[in-house]
């Protein structure tokens, strides 16, 4: 069995980076307005280590979120991560994570992260085409990507890339042409987020104004699934897809424009799983048939029957299937499908 994964989230709004992307307002993604102190820190990983159960098959970590960590002065880091790293030495945390920019990190750099336990980097890439990286502010070129995986790699350090989709002057083909330089450079997982108009941030202004047009939440969806089956297909987990849901980030509050939902990753995934579910019913000619059962794993369920029950809705049309019933089954793989109808019975499981 999988050890169970908490994660003890540290916000540091804004802090480190001198660059204003047309995109980023970290204070409100984030609900964090004010400078974090070595005392909050250890009183929210108090708080939360009292949630977390004390069975022997976990693995915690904590993380530190938003800004650009390694741009803060050196003095404050060391404040910060010495509480982390406290608990890791006490074997209650396992991982300390931090989050920066790609050109922000050295070997120097790294060296100081590793005194303090820093055992995975995420770098926020966003793109590897140099156009939509000087629309965005970004500051750095892919170039730096590159120097900087090449650091973390020599110093062992875990390494996650974050992209973005729908920046001003993307396209499906640029997003596509970041995924495959990122696979190249093979990191430990990657986060995909689908760009959102945030308030107080120059790409409301450019929204406004009428210079920049926002992907749909259709769009965004197919350009992540596209994604996704890429880094599936290299063996890259995809760690999230799509901002998490919070007080603060919901349309109509922070959020102007944007492909935002609340369950964004699930109709990526339902998206996979409705060409999956019609190569198999197409290939294996299953049609005009009065009942059909799909056996998933439960984590696949939400997925397999699709927003609304789009995908079930779509199968039986196209099909004629009269009835579909989706049935549990634990044993089955992740990437596994059993499918029966009348006397026959097909395991599909996707590479």
């Amino acid at each position: 069995m999988a050890k169970k994964h908490y994660i003890i989230p540290i916000f540091v709004p804004h802090k480190g980076c001198p660059f204003d992307c047309v995109f980023c307002n970290q204070k409100k993604i984030t609900g964090c307005e004010e400078e974090i102190t070595k005392d909050q820190v250890n009183q929210q990983i108090i708080d939360y280590m009292a949630t977390i159960q004390s069975a022997e098959d976990k693995h915690v970590e904590i993380a530190f979120f938003g800004g650009s960590f390694t741009g803060i002065e050196q003095k404050k880091q060391q404040e910060l991560l010495e509480i982390a790293y406290k608990w890791k030495t006490k074997g209650m945390v396992n991982d300390i994570r931090i989050s920066t920019r790609p050109d922000y990190i050295n070997e120097a750099i790294v060296e100081f992260l590793q005194k303090y336990g820093v055992s995975i980097v995420e770098l926020g890439v966003q793109s590897m085409d140099k156009e939509v990286l000087k629309k965005s502010n970004r500051g750095h070129s892919p170039k730096d990507v590159i120097k900087a995986v090449e650091v973390l790699r020599k110093f062992n350090v875990k390494i996650g890339l974050q992209m973005m989709v729908g920046l001003p002057f993307d396209t499906l083909e640029k997003a596509e042409y970041t995924a495959k330089e990122i696979i190249k450079l093979k990191p430990n997982f990657v986060r995909i987020y689908p760009t959102l108009v945030i308030k107080g941030t120059y790409l409301e202004k450019m929204y406004e104004e009428g210079e920049y047009h926002p992907l749909s939440v259709e769009e965004a969806v197919h350009i992540s699934k596209q994604l996704l089956l890429q880094f599936t297909k290299h063996n890259i987990p995809v760690i999230r897809i799509g901002l998490q849901p919070t007080e603060n980030i919901l349309l109509g509050r922070e959020v102007v424009a944007g492909p935002f939902h609340s369950a964004f990753r699930q109709l990526v995934e339902s998206k996979v799983f409705k060409e999956v579910l019609d190569d198999v019913f197409f290939i294996h000619k299953i049609r005009n048939i009065q009942w059909v059962k799909l056996m998933v794993h439960e984590k696949n369920i939400s997925s397999i029957v699709g927003h609304k029950k789009e995908n079930i809705d779509f199968i039986k049309e196209k099909y004629k299937i009269q009835k579909i019933s989706i049935v549990r089954n634990n044993d089955l793989k992740l990437n596994q499908l059993q499918i029966f109808y009348g006397e026959n019975k097909v395991l599909y499981t996707k590479k």
